[in-house]
């Protein structure tokens, strides 16, 4: 009669046990492995890092060649004294400025130079001698110093042909003690060199005496253009007589060799010459909308 309950194999213990032995093996094979290299890992030295320098050489330039001499200068001639000229005055020790407020030195008086080449310049109405004389009547004025005392006068002036003064006459003047100046100044001038052209010299001046305006020199490089037409209406008719259109004005022009002689006795503008003539077209043909 067979057993109810048979016993289990006795190979399956067997194979269990050797697998349970091998995992032990294993586990114990790896935790020795993992704690030698960490034992090593430990030993070893620390790593440094490693810094790489860039040095950047500049390149080499070649020397620098020495900068030519300058040209020597001439000297200008010296200017022969002429005794119908004005003797050069000493120059009046300035007046000290008053604190706080603005002023303006008197400028320095056209010197026998500058007044023999005036005497010879016979363009645009004698232009050079009108300057000379409006600047040695600033000179003489003395230092203008912000306040009620400054102003503006225009004189009309004219001039015999010997060079003394023929008539003065005050067309308007913004104050009555610039005028009172100015009148002063005028019969202190020295002698003046006769007109240039031998004729009575006629022409109008204006004297600002403040502490912000100076006295620009003029331009002369168009001196030899003629004059502009000055253009009105050509069909103007009264109504009565027969209507008749008026000409028009053309400008006279200098024949070629006598421009390029005109040309020659043209002085050399000065940069105050030209930034003066700039500022005032300017003021004269600026707009008063643009920059709005």
């Amino acid at each position: 009669m067979a057993d109810p309950q048979p016993h289990a194999h006795p190979n399956r213990h067997w194979r269990w046990a050797v697998g349970l032995s091998l995992a032990l093996h294993l586990a114990a094979v790896g935790l020795f492995i993992s704690a030698s290299n960490q034992a090593m890992r430990d030993r070893a030295p620390p790593k440094e890092d490693t810094v790489l320098t860039m040095v950047v050489v500049p390149p080499t330039e070649p020397p620098a060649e020495p900068p030519p001499a300058p040209p020597a200068r001439v000297p200008p001639p010296a200017p022969v004294p002429r005794p119908d000229l004005p003797a050069p005055r000493a120059p009046e020790p300035a007046a000290a400025p008053l604190p706080g407020r603005a002023y303006m030195d008197a400028p320095p008086a056209p010197s026998a130079q500058e007044w023999a080449l005036a005497a010879t310049y016979t363009l645009k109405n004698s232009k050079r001698y009108r300057h000379s004389w409006g600047q040695q009547v600033r000179s003489l004025m003395g230092t203008a110093h912000e306040g009620p005392e400054q102003g503006t006068v225009r004189f009309r002036i004219e001039i015999a042909p010997d060079g003394s003064l023929a008539r003065l006459d005050t067309l308007w003047t913004t104050s009555a003690a610039v005028e009172q100046r100015a009148r002063q100044a005028v019969q202190q001038m020295p002698p003046l060199p006769p007109t240039p052209n031998g004729k009575p010299l006629i022409f109008e001046k204006t004297i600002t005496f403040d502490a912000w305006t100076a006295d620009a020199p003029p331009l002369y490089k168009n001196d030899c253009n003629p004059d502009p037409v000055q253009h009105g209406n050509r069909f103007v008719w009264d109504g009565r007589s027969a209507q008749v259109v008026g000409e028009q004005a053309v400008a006279e022009q200098l024949d070629p060799e006598a421009y390029a002689e005109c040309l020659k006795q043209l002085p050399k503008d000065s940069i105050e010459a030209e930034a003066a003539s700039d500022e005032r077209q300017q003021k004269q043909w600026a707009s008063p909308t643009l920059g709005r």
